[in-house]
């Protein structure tokens, strides 16, 4: 309760005018730019510099993988798509290719890593392993024997059947285009026939 001789104490905001309203919101504006023009020079000095399409030192590229192989139909599409080298398609004469990429094991697997005390499965392991070589119709090899492997966990619920093979479907998906970047990489790489 307020006694009867304290006075009420008020704050009551004084008007800006206009222009004053105008110059702090430019002076705002400035420094947002300034700063932001400030991260960019900063990015460019420490010798940052967006991932470019890869290039490559052959023309041709015949990929010998399994006939339904989904990360084999991402590959070959990724590859094509960036113009600079054709893909021959499968069963084409070997000595039309510059190389030849063969794909030893396409493999996804699914390991159960985490059980409860009954006994029920509680966490999944998802792997995509892809294992290749890269080498010339003449047989010159140009990558040795490589192995790619993804991995990611999941957990299960046994209520939630259906959300759980959606999410590990799309697992599968990111996990595959992770591989085809990193082999993209890798053929990249290679600097002389």
């Amino acid at each position: 309760m307020r006694s009867a001789s304290t006075p009420a104490m008020t704050c009551t905001a004084l008007p800006r005018d206009g222009a004053a309203a105008r110059q702090s919101s430019s002076l705002a504006r400035r420094s947002f730019l300034l700063a932001g023009l400030g991260g960019l020079v900063g990015l460019a000095g420490c010798g940052f510099q967006l991932r470019q399409a890869p290039n490559f030192t052959f023309n041709t590229i015949l990929i010998g993988t399994a006939p339904r192989s989904t990360l084999g139909t991402e590959l070959i599409r990724t590859i094509a798509a960036s113009g600079a080298v054709t893909v021959l398609p499968e069963g084409s004469p070997p000595d039309k290719a510059q190389v030849i990429l063969d794909a030893l094991v396409d493999q996804r697997e699914k390991v159960v890593v985490g059980l409860n005390a009954s006994g029920q499965v509680r966490e999944f392991q998802l792997r995509v392993r892809f294992k290749f070589k890269l080498r010339t119709p003449q047989g010159k090899e140009l990558i040795p024997e490589t192995e790619l492997l993804q991995q990611r966990d999941i957990s299960f619920n046994e209520s939630a059947v259906l959300s759980k093979e959606a999410e590990e479907g799309l697992l599968y998906r990111d996990m595959q285009s992770d591989i085809v970047q990193q082999l993209l990489r890798r053929l990249a790489a290679v600097k002389s026939l």
